[in-house]
């Protein structure tokens, strides 16, 4: 899995700015842009098909920061690696 992040500034109107404010509530917005660009670049023309994407990308990072699955080494790589690697095979093309 991919940890390492790289800021890239977005402007945004003043109105898109304050609905964005209140839509992270308590999550950061950048998660939400960030959720929101890997959609779109992902396949966002065809909803379903990114939603079921960043579903298996956010299946795959819960198993990735699983500390116990990263207790447990298999032929050199953890678990969490390797369960990571076989769920990302599902994503659809």
């Amino acid at each position: 899995m991919e940890k390492k992040m790289i800021p890239y500034s977005v402007h945004l109107p003043k109105e898109h700015y304050i609905m964005l404010k209140k839509a992270a509530k308590g999550r950061k917005a950048s998660s939400i842009v960030r959720d929101a660009i890997m959609t779109f670049v992902s396949g966002g023309d065809d909803a379903f098909k990114s939603g079921y994407n960043k579903a298996i990308k956010d299946a795959a990072k819960v198993i990735y920061d699983c500390p116990e699955a990263q207790m447990i080494s298999i032929k050199g790589k953890d678990l969490g690696l390797i369960l990571t690697e076989q769920i990302e095979l599902l994503e659809m093309k």
